[in-house]
């Protein structure tokens, strides 16, 4: 299989992206793992703009990479400046680095109204700075920055810049689709002209999506010759993102055949795409194709019906190939299919009977408010209830909820939680900020003595939706509930017309089923 190499930019392209900044560990952190996966390229970050960023290439050379090559990013030496005393180019060389990315103008416009200097000024700072890169020992990537806008104004022009840098000895031309605006005909047409003249260095392509075109256009490039494809986790970047690495990817290894990461590193793409999105606290994109939660999920019945006879039915690939996970949705259009089909997913049971009955009581619930598309973990209690094999790890005695502010403004709420665990009264007191939290803390403070893997648990969301708004303030409330421990993610519901009793509902299914996932088993 011929070699696609990938370059990775979210420590630097990514960032650029409205609200995302990365502290210097977090920069660490996903260099580790981009590495962990075998990427060609990490780049680091444009390393003369700020302290953190050179830092940054300071520690990642103590953590002996496996093999992914850190870049490190600048400009094409300033008009009124010698390459000797540039301080981006120098910058670069202060990272230390085994290869350098120069980012030159290619778009005649931008050289003179925004550099605002000749044309043939432009081709000489471009030249100089490569060659200067080069006789430093450096790898050098070029890339040609609005490639694309420039080559369909001035065509000779955008050729005769990439003629000097290539002379000068750049190993890779990167074209960039700077303002996203092409499409995939036009990229692929400009890519094959520029292999047709330039075959022997190596050709890259870095797309913007604001089109939404941006992967369509990175394998339209490869079509026409690209071998080194840039982008992002999660296609984070400036205004609409960057090419997203985590569909390229499987599409350039599983769909056109090339050899980009090892079959076992493929599978840590959907690993990847959550930590990123962790790091960046973002929500994951959850209808993001190959790595997204919904990107196998299926809800008609009608399609999962053929799925259980057949995976290819409606499933372009098997989900384990990008670490992924097939999910069957259940809810009130669901028909049968789903549920057996999720019953069989658990190991629990194939009666036909049995998944009907769970069905009428799903539509009667979410008749009442219930709703368990994002919240598997209650609809798997609600199936132990309905088997027989459900037994409770605690009973409620009482709750009680205060809220105080006081002179100064500051809310308080304390929450009093009395239990019978294990035969015993375990009668506990917690303050927070909030009403839910200082619930959920009295919870799990009644439990962790007995079960102290409840300290494990972490909410992480928490989503509250009216379901009957006509109702005002007597409507009816659906709290829904994200939880994550060291090794998963489940999602619980409440109903109720009190939000706190709806919050406590999901809380409960939240713990137990952390402990039943944990294998403990409740105490008479």
């Amino acid at each position: 299989m011929e070699k696609i190499k990938i370059y990775d930019t979210t420590l630097r392209d990514g960032m650029q992206a409205e609200g995302i900044s990365f502290s210097l560990d977090d920069k660490l952190a996903i260099a580790r793992h981009l590495d962990n996966l075998g990427f060609d390229y990490v780049e680091g970050g444009y390393s003369s703009s700020n302290p953190k960023e050179m830092q940054f290439f300071v520690e990642v050379a103590k953590f002996g990479l496996k093999g992914t090559k850190i870049a490190g990013f600048g400009n094409t030496r300033r008009a009124d400046a010698t390459v000797q005393n540039d301080a981006s180019l120098n910058a670069i060389l202060a990272c230390k680095t085994s290869v350098a990315t120069l980012v030159g103008k290619c778009w005649d416009m931008h050289v003179t109204e925004v550099l605002r200097c000749s044309l043939e000024d432009n081709i000489k700072i471009c030249a100089e700075s490569v060659e200067y890169m080069k006789s430093k020992g450096l790898e050098v990537i070029f890339d040609a920055e609005h490639f694309f806008d420039g080559f369909k104004k001035n065509p000779d022009y955008a050729m005769k810049v990439l003629a000097a840098v290539v002379d000068a000895g750049a190993d890779v031309l990167a074209l960039c689709e700077t303002n996203g605006g092409a499409l995939p005909q036009e990229v692929y047409d400009i890519t094959k002209a520029v292999k047709q003249k330039f075959g022997k260095v190596s050709l890259g392509i870095h797309c913007h999506n604001d089109t939404d075109c941006a992967v369509a256009n990175s394998l339209a490039a490869v079509h026409a010759g690209a071998r080194h494809v840039q982008g992002t986790i999660n296609g984070l970047g400036e205004r609409t993102g960057n090419a997203n690495l985590c569909t390229i990817i499987p599409n350039l290894a599983l769909k056109m055949g090339y050899e980009v990461l090892s079959s076992d590193k493929i599978k840590m793409l959907t690993e990847i795409s959550r930590f990123v999105s962790e790091i960046a606290n973002l929500s994951p994109a959850s209808n993001m194709p190959y790595v997204g939660e919904s990107a196998f999920a299926h809800k008609a019945g009608l399609h999962v019906d053929a799925l259980r006879k057949n995976k290819k039915t409606y499933e372009h690939i098997d989900p384990s190939l990008v670490g992924n996970e097939r999910r069957f949705l259940i809810s009130e259009l669901s028909g049968k299919a789903n549920v057996l089909a999720k019953l069989e997913k658990a190991n629990i049971t194939q009666d036909p009977h049995l998944a009907r009955k769970i069905l009428n009581e799903v539509q009667n619930l979410e008749n009442k408010g219930y709703q368990f598309e994002a919240a598997e973990a209650s609809f798997e209690l609600l199936v132990k209830k309905m088997m027989g094999t459900y037994k409770p790890f605690f009973k409620l005695e009482k709750f009680h909820i205060t809220v105080e502010k006081d002179l100064y403004g500051k809310m308080v709420s304390q929450a009093t939680v009395k239990l019978i665990v294990n035969g015993s009264v375990e009668h506990v007191v917690n303050e927070s900020d909030g009403p839910v939290d200082a619930l959920y803390g009295a919870l799990c403070k009644s439990l962790e003595r007995i079960y102290p893997s409840v300290r494990e648990m972490h909410l992480i969301d928490y989503k509250v939706r009216i379901v009957n708004p006509a109702a005002a303030t007597a409507a009816t409330t659906r709290v829904v509930i994200e939880t994550r421990d060291k090794d998963a993610i489940w999602g619980t519901v409440g109903v109720s017309e009190n939000i706190i009793e709806a919050s406590w509902q999901a809380l409960v299914d939240s713990v137990e089923y952390k402990l039943i996932k944990d294998g403990k088993i409740p105490q008479d």
